[in-house]
């Protein structure tokens, strides 16, 4: 199949609407980045195609098609379920535009949008994205991708969302991850127990000469 479109494209054939019905979800995640580019973005109005089981870059890029394809109705309540099947490639920015729309994205689309976007989006956010779903969310607060987006907001915005969510960040308290490098076998332990004691009183002094200067 991969082949067959190669030669399609090869011989100067357009990716239009008819070739991408024909292509289908069958087969539209053997697209390569050169092809999918060549998608002329009117031709997704007419096609039926579901990238969910695509590449990330597939998903990427095939977002960016559709978003051109329908950017005529962007302010239309049809909008959501025209770009919903590519919804697994939008950037932030778009999702963030997305959740004062009023469109109840339901779970199931929440949990496959990109990794990357859904852990900049605010407790505000996604309760404008999930909106009569919202308390769907409490039932996935144990599970990937849900439970990574917890631990990264403040407890105080989770609680706003009166959902029961708990596990993310109190106030005063920073997460940090720690890096996973061998201890260093030259530095005395009384060296290194003294620095992590004097850490904090080291951060209070750079912020205090911060704000004074």
């Amino acid at each position: 199949a991969s082949a067959a479109i190669k030669r399609y494209v090869e011989l100067g054939n357009a990716l239009n609407a008819t070739a991408l019905n024909a292509i289908g979800t069958s087969y539209v995640c053997l697209l390569n980045a050169t092809e999918l580019k060549a998608i002329d973005p009117p031709s997704l109005k007419l096609a039926s195609l579901d990238p969910s089981a695509c590449s990330q870059e597939t998903k990427n890029l095939l977002y960016q098609k559709a978003k051109e394809a329908f950017s005529d109705q962007h302010h239309l309540p049809a909008y959501y379920e025209l770009i919903l099947p590519y919804l697994g490639g939008a950037p932030a920015a778009d999702l963030k535009v997305l959740s004062k729309d009023d469109v109840n994205m339901n779970m199931s689309t929440f949990v496959t949008l990109r990794r990357d976007s859904l852990m900049r989006l605010t407790p505000a956010e996604v309760q404008g994205l999930l909106g009569l779903n919202l308390p769907d969310l409490g039932q996935w607060h144990n599970r990937a991708p849900v439970r990574d987006w917890i631990a990264l907001q403040r407890q105080s915005e989770l609680d706003e969302l009166h959902i029961g969510l708990t596990g993310g960040t109190q106030e005063g308290y920073i997460n940090l991850v720690t890096p996973k490098f061998p201890v260093l076998s030259s530095a005395p332990l009384g060296t290194v127990a003294m620095a992590f004691h004097l850490l904090p009183a080291l951060l209070l002094s750079f912020l205090m000469v911060s704000i004074l200067s």
